[in-house]
């Protein structure tokens, strides 16, 4: 729970009353490796903090698994989209690794919202920053080469092919293993 409240502290002043309720309303998990947390078609009930682990956002195309984004240590995760309309995901989470995480459910986060303007700020000082995240992201990926994709990744996840399978690597590259495998032998 420290880390949690050292990351919402990164943002805001955290008082003794909010402090409280945090720790209330983050109630800590353990998921197991391949555990499923959300299914493509539910609506994401929770958002989640990630103490330690590796998890992935997934979706299905034309069959094939594509990776749309990782999630690690002191990170955030959820299906943004699906969270903050309550509408269906169009996508899956997954645990790459055993996680220890805190989540908070949708209606509690609300709460939290209206009760302490404080944390209103952190909410909205969060999506800012995914929004801004996933803007850059999709405005240049699809210009950007494969080995360009690759140091980007390495510059968001360090060391992240020494945790997953390199089979999620490539298919949020969008490229196979064998092209992953050869970029990463001409590093």
């Amino acid at each position: 729970m420290l880390t949690l409240l050292q990351k919402i502290g990164q943002k805001i002043t955290i008082d003794q009353a909010l402090e409280l309720r945090i720790k209330e309303d983050f109630v800590k998990i353990e998921t197991q490796k391949s555990e499923i947390l959300l299914e493509a078609n539910q609506r994401a009930k929770y958002l989640y903090y990630v103490e330690k682990g590796v998890l992935h956002n997934f979706y299905y195309h034309d069959g094939r698994q594509v990776s749309s984004w990782f999630y690690i240590e002191d990170m955030f995760i959820t299906s943004w989209y699906s969270f903050y309309t309550q509408q269906p995901s169009f996508e899956n989470i997954e645990s790459l690794e055993d996680c220890t995480l805190y989540r908070i459910s949708y209606e509690d986060y609300q709460k939290l919202i209206y009760d302490f303007p404080t944390f209103g700020n952190f909410a909205r000082l969060l999506s800012e920053e995914i929004l801004s995240i996933l803007d850059q992201f999709s405005k240049s990926w699809s210009f950007l080469s494969a080995k360009e994709k690759y140091e980007i990744l390495e510059e968001y996840f360090p060391k992240i092919e020494q945790r997953i399978k390199l089979g999620h690597i490539a298919s949020f590259l969008g490229i196979s293993q064998e092209t992953l495998s050869r970029i990463r032998a001409g590093k």
